[in-house]
């Protein structure tokens, strides 16, 4: 396992009865990382969050936590992690207060982490209110407290802003870059949610049809996938022979509009200028930088 992984698959497997779910699954997520786990509906994402937290039983030597093999050390990584699954796990006739406070018997932790943790997901106000009078954006900071009472290095979410508004997607999306900077957690969520992954994670993985198509730094995601300019000349086909022998390959998409990969916005000024000098008109150029859901829609294919 590289040093920095707090989680990692090799080459995971996993399937139920005759329908393979997860295929040759091999992800490392750094230690410190805001890591988000990215794939459309069906792609796999709660399987494999279920198979890391050993709710589904997989083979030995497959999946490690904090460098521990999970399916022989389970109680000691699960007491080092916080997990939500799905849906919280609440008792309405209780109060916020009360529901953590069970929780809290689960790991023998402190009264005092109670006061922590309700300051830390911004709900002290509501500590003695039932919680089946709480909004779902309420719930669902009451369930990340819960898997905060005692601590953890690493959290484990599934789809936490599923279901909530643009409102309650920013809180909480405002609380897992707190938590993951503040308190140094490691942070693994998953979401179907393109721009929420974007606009808060420091590392992404791409699942597709139960095979990870991509894994890396945001960063790496989108300067892996080349910029694309387009082109509006007056002569299509000697813009693209001129092009071609700089070493530039132009589609001709239509009329007389070419499109070109390219490294950098820079570059459009000088394919602009030397189509010019060599007597091309050029009546139009638009620039067009890839961003996550780009690269997402390329890597599954989900035009095709």
């Amino acid at each position: 396992m590289e040093n920095n992984s707090i989680i990692e698959t090799r080459h995971l497997s996993f399937a139920i009865g005759s329908t393979q779910i997860l295929k040759d699954v091999s992800l490392s997520v750094p230690k410190g990382s805001l890591f988000g786990f990215l794939g459309p509906n069906g792609a796999g994402k709660t399987t494999l969050i279920r198979v890391l937290l050993n709710l589904y039983q997989t083979k030995h030597d497959s999946v490690f936590l904090f460098g521990e093999d999970v399916t022989k050390n389970r109680l000691s990584v699960l007491k080092r992690l916080g997990r939500f699954v799905e849906q919280p796990t609440l008792y309405g006739h209780l109060t916020g207060e009360e529901n953590l406070r069970i929780a809290q018997s689960y790991y023998g932790t402190t009264k005092s982490s109670i006061d922590e943790v309700l300051e830390t997901v911004g709900m002290t106000y509501a500590r003695k209110r039932l919680v089946k009078k709480y909004s779902l954006g309420m719930k669902q900071r009451i369930a990340i407290a819960q898997a905060l009472i005692h601590n953890p290095e690493l959290l484990i979410l599934d789809e936490p802003t599923n279901g909530l508004d643009p409102n309650g997607i920013k809180e909480i999306r405002e609380l897992l870059i707190k938590l993951n900077t503040e308190k140094g957690i490691t942070i693994f969520v998953s979401s179907h949610m393109l721009a929420e992954i974007e606009r808060m994670c420091s590392h992404v993985g791409l699942i597709h049809n139960g095979e990870l198509v991509f894994q890396g730094t945001l960063n790496q995601l989108t300067l892996a996938n080349s910029k694309r300019l387009e082109l509006k000349v007056g002569d299509v086909t000697r813009a693209k022979q001129l092009l071609q022998t700089q070493g530039i390959t132009a589609i001709h998409n239509n009329n007389s509009t070419l499109e070109l990969d390219i490294e950098n916005e820079k570059q459009t000024a000088s394919i602009n200028r030397y189509l010019v000098e060599q007597g091309v008109d050029v009546y139009k150029l638009n620039y067009h930088e890839h961003n996550l859901e780009d690269v997402f829609m390329a890597l599954t294919n989900v035009n095709n």
